[in-house]
């Protein structure tokens, strides 16, 4: 497999990764995502970069803009600390189960399910609006839950290359009753490990690029802690009606995507 080719080192180059670094890092911090669903079409987008190397470079990029996301979250006392492990742990594993299937079901099958998936999310945002003083408490019953949505996050992770924002942010305010903020801020944390798992794998084949990754990640941080601290701004409707429009831009990617695939664009 060709290594894939690296944009040329220009001023426009620099200007363009701060640019996406900075939008990233905002989403980021306002909507507990990693910032990937930004990062990777802009670079595609605005740089040329092949799918495959935008998708290594994020990821890399992900690690330093979550742990400044975490910090944020967490001066606030918002990070549930012990579900994110659990819930990271069960994601690594999920991947693997991802990765496995993604040569063997429809991929256009599968982002179809994903969008419907969203579409009823979005719905939902609207109907439970969670109290900022809800907690996750740890039981047998939460505890076995949040293995089973780590496993389904790091699936679709695999499959479609999401990040577990996406899923984790909704599922932990819908299903276990979470604060807005809480889930924004132990999404960040279940990222950590993952990404820097996912950036070994891919720069031992070469698909990240090293400097537009550093560009981006650093520029993200300057961002990241406004995001978060915007958030606690909001009241949990506006917030969730917000958090509806970024899931609405994520499902119509996926949408475009599907409909290209099936056109065999």
């Amino acid at each position: 497999m060709n290594a894939p080719v690296r944009a040329p080192r220009t001023p426009r180059f620099a200007f363009t990764c701060i640019a996406i670094g900075l939008l990233a890092g905002l989403m980021s911090g306002m909507f507990g995502v990693g910032g990937g669903t930004v990062i990777v079409p802009l670079l595609v987008l605005f740089l040329s970069f092949d799918q495959r190397l935008a998708a290594g470079t994020s990821l890399a990029a992900i690690v330093p803009t979550a742990t400044v996301g975490v910090i944020s979250y967490g001066v606030g006392g918002s990070v549930a600390w012990i579900p994110a492990v659990i819930l990271a742990a069960a994601a690594v594993i999920g991947a693997q189960i991802g990765t496995w299937l993604l040569a063997k079901l429809p991929q256009n099958a599968i982002r179809w399910g994903f969008v419907g998936f969203l579409v009823v999310v979005i719905v939902m945002l609207f109907v439970i609006v969670p109290s900022r003083d809800a907690e996750l408490e740890l039981t047998v019953l939460s505890v076995l839950s949040l293995i089973v949505l780590g496993l389904f996050t790091g699936t679709a992770a695999g499959l479609l290359g999401v990040g577990g924002g996406v899923i984790v942010v909704p599922a932990l305010m819908l299903l276990f009753g979470t604060s807005d903020l809480e889930a924004k801020g132990t999404s960040l944390l279940m990222m950590i490990p993952t990404a820097i798992s996912g950036t070994v794998g891919n720069l031992r084949r070469g698909n990240v690029d090293l400097v537009a990754a550093v560009i981006v990640g650093l520029a993200a941080c300057t961002t990241t802690a406004l995001g978060a601290w915007l958030a606690t701004l909001l009241n949990p409707f506006a917030a969730n009606i917000l958090f509806a429009a970024f899931l609405t831009f994520i499902a119509a990617q996926m949408a475009v995507k599907a409909v290209r695939a099936r056109r065999g664009r």
